[in-house]
């Protein structure tokens, strides 16, 4: 129901009853704990999510045979913290071992394989590596369109993975059809105050900016704002990525002051909630230093600049298209200076 804060008090209850009273090594504590590794990631919590994980795993390493379905389920737990940590070469490694166990021991039109495949997707996307992503989300799609009814929140995910990897191509009206068609089964089936509503309206949000509609995209910008801040902690990273986002489209009008106080709020959060190194500090440091840039503060931009480039080095491949736009706006601002 997306009541992130409400879980963790139900799911300690439960495990404190199980770890009294049943072996350390029972499937039943490895479930549990498989259960506080997603409340924690929803929240935030990586550390204590990543502690969860390896104990469910050391429980199935030693309870279940190497190929056994629920051990590609915690790998895929593990791909959902070190995908939000922006540890996506880590994600991208426990995934491939998930999909390894499915496509051995699952049917070919299995909803875990469809699973796989979108997270695999979703990580070449966050790669730059743009059509090894839509060749597996394409798979995972035409899976669920087999066997999953039309309004299923699962088809909603994958037409919302599909619209970002568009977006990234720049292809943004097939990314727009896919994030409308995302949304629409998202309304049918989610409580309005949901977190995948808002993030269906930030995205949305995205394209109506990429598109030059300025005020549509702060419209559904100020749609997923309204969600997030009742929902979530007000140190959560989603958050941060959606005050980026409203600061581009201010940017985009040409209202730098806004834009740079929007993107300083992002940044604000991310230093409180991700680790130093994760990606998204990039996107912020980057849109701080164009707006420095374009108010001809050239040597607070460049500062900017140096720290994404320093960050997307380490974090990405090096062929990845954003240490490529970065790398030219340094040359730009040097030699403004």
């Amino acid at each position: 129901m997306g009541e992130n804060s409400k879980a963790p008090s139900f799911y300690e209850k439960a495990l404190e009853i199980k770890e009294k009273t049943l072996p350390s090594n029972h499937p039943s504590l490895a479930m549990s704990y498989n259960n506080m590794v997603i409340v924690y990631t929803n929240i935030g919590e990586y550390s204590k999510a990543l502690s969860y994980c390896e104990k469910s795993l050391e429980i199935k390493e030693k309870t279940l045979p190497p190929n056994h379905s629920d051990l590609a389920t915690s790998y895929n737990n593990i791909f959902s913290v070190y995908n939000s940590m922006g540890e996506y070469s880590k994600a991208l490694s426990v995934c491939k071992k998930a999909l390894e166990i499915e496509e051995k021991t699952l049917p070919p039109n299995h909803s875990d394989l469809a699973t796989s495949y979108n997270n695999i997707g979703f990580l070449y996307n966050k790669m730059g590596e743009y059509p090894k992503a839509l060749s597996f989300l394409e798979k995972a799609l035409e899976i669920q369109q087999k066997t999953l009814p039309s309004n299923h929140p699962d088809l909603a995910a994958s037409y919302n993975n599909i619209g970002r990897l568009y977006d990234n191509m720049g292809e943004y009206s097939k990314a727009l059809s896919s994030h409308e068609k995302a949304l629409t089964i998202w309304q049918k089936t989610l409580p309005s105050n949901h977190p995948s509503l808002a993030t269906s309206y930030s995205n949305i949000g995205l394209v109506y900016d990429q598109l030059g509609e300025y005020w549509k995209a702060l419209s559904f910008y100020e749609e997923a704002l309204e969600i997030y801040q009742r929902t979530l902690p007000s140190d959560h990273p989603d958050l941060a990525t959606l005050y980026n986002n409203i600061g581009t489209v201010y940017f985009n009008m040409g209202d730098y002051s806004k834009a740079l106080s929007f993107h300083k709020q992002g940044l604000e959060i991310q230093q409180k909630s991700l680790p130093s190194n994760h990606p998204d500090f990039a996107q912020s440091y980057n849109n701080i230093g164009f707006v420095y840039k374009n108010m001809k503060d050239y040597s607070k931009a460049l500062s900017y600049y140096e720290c994404a480039l320093n960050i997307l080095q380490r974090a990405l491949p090096p062929t990845h298209p954003h240490i490529k736009i970065v790398n030219e706006s340094i040359e730009v601002v040097k030699n403004k200076l």
